[in-house]
């Protein structure tokens, strides 16, 4: 079994997949069926209930593969389909509406539906191609041939390793949920920061191998700072796109389609992505016990939202998830008619980004004088500038005269170098991450700083 490496982008398994009937360009319908019932629908209709059960089990590994492959790179919505996967075996596999499910496939399903096949070195569910073996031939599985190979007493990893090669392995109990890399439902600029942002800029940089006119982001922090901003202009720029340096529906998906050609995702032997690519900043929630910038984070925003919230506990910004962040959560959840689950998954953040930005937004008049001190909604790096940037100089100004303990600012609205290194001595005495970023945790610390 693969050991979870915390913060990595695996593949998820997900509880829905939306099946087009009939060919991508045809106007058929889209349906939307539970993940397990469709594998279970195309085992019956690929395969039969009295092979071998090593050739079953291969069978059906593959098919989930292939099924999660399609879902993980986005393979339709990157080329303007609304839906994850066809019905047909001329484009992915063969999916038959309301037809019988063999009870044999159905329990075998059940039992391994959140495995998947995937490359030694690679965290991408593989490109596994089959076909039948008598009729059609091709480079991957032979589903006849795979009964031969279990008729030879063959498990189903060597039938799986015997077509597909040595360095394939089985990823057993695959994480359910979102998947944190598909479009958030809203535009990604200069200001925003997440894993949102580092998918984009780890994306971008793989794509400025192949078209070296877009520059290289030469940090992925997932800050979506201005060398970020210039590479996104160019990239709209090579491939015809409104030049605005804002990821739009359109431009992610214009990435993702570019990202997945250099990469031949769709190929059996693509170069794939690694877990150190795919390690991300929070990692797909944050939950109880977490720890870390991440957890700060959210402990600064949702202090902020239950000062002027009494529907809400307070918090103490620090970095650990306890019970009372848990409980503010569900409390949180339970206001906004989400789950309550008490983790903070990619839905429950984005409603607290909201919340967070129609609070300070709207600041009752007896607190304005005091409106500077809280986070403006944008992280802020080098390069930037605007009246937030200003504003926090001004905080870091204040700190310069009374300790002299940081290299110093111009009150210009612009971040410049010794900005940043202001930034960072800061950041090295409030024990935070020293990268010359502020987020929202380094924006309180500052601003608390200065009032000492």
């Amino acid at each position: 079994m693969k050991q979870i490496r915390a913060n990595v982008n695996y593949p998820t398994i997900p509880t829905e997949i939306v099946v087009h009937l009939g060919a991508p360009n045809e106007a058929a319908r889209n349906i939307t069926v539970p993940f397990v019932d469709y594998i279970k629908n195309v085992a019956s209709s690929e395969i039969y209930p009295t092979w071998p059960d090593s050739a079953i089990e291969a069978n059906i590994l593959a098919q989930i593969s292939f099924a999660l492959n399609r879902i993980y790179n986005e393979w339709y919505p990157s080329r303007g389909y609304s839906f994850d996967i066809t019905s047909l075996p001329s484009y992915d596999q063969t999916y038959i509406e309301d037809r019988e499910v063999f009870d044999t496939i159905s329990k075998k399903v059940d039992d391994i539906f959140n495995r998947y096949v995937y490359r030694e070195g690679q965290i991408q569910p593989l490109h596994a191609v089959y076909c039948d073996g008598r009729v059609t031939t091709c480079e991957g599985l032979s589903q006849w041939g795979s009964v031969e190979l279990a008729r030879q007493n063959k498990t189903p990893i060597e039938i799986l390793k015997y077509y597909y090669g040595d360095d394939v392995e089985i990823f057993e109990n695959a994480p359910t949920g979102e998947l944190i890399g598909v479009y958030p439902g809203y535009p990604i600029e200069v200001g925003n920061a997440g894993d949102k942002v580092r998918i984009i800029q780890r994306e971008l940089n793989r794509i400025s191998n192949n078209y070296p006119a877009i520059p290289k982001i030469p940090n992925v922090n997932g800050v979506f700072g201005t060398y970020t901003e210039a590479a996104v202009k160019k990239f709209q720029e090579v491939f015809n796109l409104n030049v605005t340096g804002i990821v739009d529906y359109a431009t992610w998906y214009k990435i993702k389609y570019v990202y997945n050609a250099v990469k031949k995702v769709n190929d059996i032997y693509s170069e794939g992505i690694t877990e150190e690519e795919a390690t991300l900043g929070y990692g797909n929630e944050l939950k109880y016990s977490d720890t870390g910038l991440g957890v700060r984070v959210l402990h600064y925003v949702l202090s902020v939202i239950s000062f002027f919230d009494p529907d809400l506990p307070q918090l103490k910004v620090n970095g650990v998830y306890n019970e009372n962040t848990e409980e503010m959560v569900i409390n949180f959840q339970e206001k906004y008619g989400l789950p309550t689950t008490g983790a903070v998954d990619a839905t429950t953040w984005n409603q607290i980004i909201n919340v967070y930005r129609n609070t300070i937004s709207n600041i009752p008049p007896e607190y304005s004088q005091y409106a500077d001190e809280f986070f403006p909604g944008r992280v802020l790096a080098v390069g930037m500038s605007g009246d937030d940037v200003r504003t926090i100089q001004k905080y870091l100004l204040t700190i310069c005269r009374k300790f002299g303990n940081i290299p110093g600012v111009r009150v210009s609205g612009i971040f410049d170098d010794l900005m940043e290194r202001s930034v960072m001595k800061i950041q090295s005495i409030s024990d935070e991450p020293v990268n010359g970023v502020i987020t929202p945790v380094t924006w309180y610390n500052i601003v608390e700083y200065s009032k000492r």
